[in-house]
C-alpha cells in the first residue's frame, strides 16, 4: 500500500452550521442544510427583511432643504 492511499482527505472549507437552523450544512444547498432553508433566507431578502444601512434621503449630499 502506497503513502498516498493512507493520507486523510482534508475537505477544502469546513462544515458550517447552517445560518437559519444550526444544523450541519450540505453540499447541495451550502451554505444551507437544506432546500427549507435556503428558500426562508430568500425570502427574507425578496421580503425587504435584510437591509444594509445607509444614511436616510435627507441627510444625502446636495439636499437643498
Amino acid at each position: 500500500m502506497s503513502q498516498h492511499q493512507d493520507e486523510k482527505v482534508t475537505p477544502l472549507r469546513p462544515k458550517r452550521p447552517c445560518p437559519e437552523c444550526g444544523a450541519a450544512s450540505q453540499r447541495a444547498f451550502y451554505p444551507f442544510c437544506s432546500s427549507r432553508c435556503k428558500d426562508v433566507d430568500l425570502n427574507r431578502w425578496l421580503s425587504g427583511s435584510y437591509s444594509i444601512p445607509g444614511r436616510s434621503i435627507d441627510e444625502e449630499d446636495g439636499d437643498p432643504s
